[in-house]
């Protein structure tokens, strides 16, 4: 088992005719799982800007997705609303910033997916941690946080509106 034959990458090849050892890929060959052929799912990006759609149906399913990846990934530092008020930074971490700045309001849901995606600033890249959808999902829920947190009373139904009215006199 110690001396295997075997052929290193580059190395000449007594065994093939071309006396090659890195054989070429057969012509029409595509590798399963590696494509990456939607430019908008995987980077969050068209054209280099951000996009402002998402790349699949947002559904019930994928905001409940959305949040337990939140709560798992970046409740730690952004704290459970989206404030930076996370436990890490309670206990020393550099505060991010809050969702909620007219800013990150404003940004297009690609922009979250690529600083989940690649980091910034303080933050590192979630890549490897966190698969593509998963990104996406939580970008999803990143917006729903933005909106609870700023919705105008007046787009409220009547029963939720009275409900407010009731807790506002309390």
């Amino acid at each position: 088992m110690h001396d295997q034959p075997k052929f290193k990458p580059y190395a000449k090849s007594e065994f093939f005719a071309d006396r090659r050892s890195a054989r070429p890929l057969v012509d029409g060959t595509i590798a399963r799982g590696h494509l990456r052929d939607d430019a908008v799912l995987y980077t969050g990006k068209a054209g280099g800007q951000p996009v402002a759609a998402f790349p699949f149906a947002v559904t019930a399913e994928v905001m409940a997705r959305g949040q337990e990846r939140f709560d798992i990934f970046c409740s730690p530092c952004h704290g459970r609303t989206g404030a930076g008020d996370g436990m890490i930074v309670r206990r020393g971490y550099r505060k991010p910033p809050t969702f909620h700045q007219d800013r990150l309001r404003q940004a297009a849901p690609g922009y979250t997916y690529d600083v989940i995606t690649n980091g910034f600033g303080a933050m590192p890249d979630y890549a490897q941690q966190i698969p593509v959808r998963d990104r996406w999902a939580i970008a999803a829920y990143v917006k729903a946080l933005q909106r609870s947190q700023h919705a105008a009373a007046d787009r409220l139904p009547a029963a939720a509106r009275a409900a407010l009215d009731a807790a506002d006199t309390r």
